[in-house]
């Protein structure tokens, strides 16, 4: 089975890999002998709370990629679109499933409960994925979709903190 995608999207899926892994094992090395690294309790705290981030994550991710679908015509790439959608979760915010996913490192980085990771190297994450979404994705779209994007994000948010936005890309599938 051959996946068709396009270069950008492949080299941003590297990138975040690159970012989750690469974090994850430099971090765990440098924390390896710290005693906090080694309480049972800081793990069994960062533990449940890095869980629940990471359900959060991938529930933003499926909600908003299940929305997205809206936007594939005919045969393309498979994480591409060729058509606006503002639908769904997108009419509340452009960037649903990047700004649930910018939750993964630090999800990640709870789970494995480490103190570097959890304090300096998530959030270096985080807002390297912010950066990215801010400068290449919306680029790529108003590339895209023109005019009709340029309304569309005169209207919509990047982002929403909303309650009912919130429940919205957070949501179990089928609620």
């Amino acid at each position: 089975m051959q996946i068709k995608t396009s270069f950008s999207v492949v080299i941003r899926l590297f990138l975040w890999f690159a970012m989750i892994i690469g974090g994850a094992a430099y971090a765990l090395a440098k924390d390896w002998h710290s005693p906090l690294f080694h309480n049972l309790w800081f793990h069994l705290l960062t533990a449940f709370i890095g869980f629940f981030l990471l359900v959060l994550a991938f529930r933003a991710a499926a909600n908003g990629g299940r929305e997205l679908t809206k936007g594939r015509v005919g045969d393309i790439p498979r994480l591409e679109t060729n058509r606006l959608v503002t639908t769904g979760i997108f009419s509340c915010m452009r960037h649903p499933m990047l700004f649930g996913l910018t939750l993964l490192p630090l999800g990640w980085a709870l789970l494995l409960g480490s103190p570097t990771f959890i304090t300096i190297l998530a959030p270096l994450e985080m807002l390297f994925i912010i950066i990215m979404v801010t400068i290449f994705e919306e680029m790529e779209v108003k590339r895209k979709f023109g005019e009709a994007y340029e309304a569309y994000r005169r209207e919509v948010p990047m982002v929403s903190f909303r309650p009912e936005c919130l429940k919205r890309l957070f949501a179990k599938a089928g609620d």
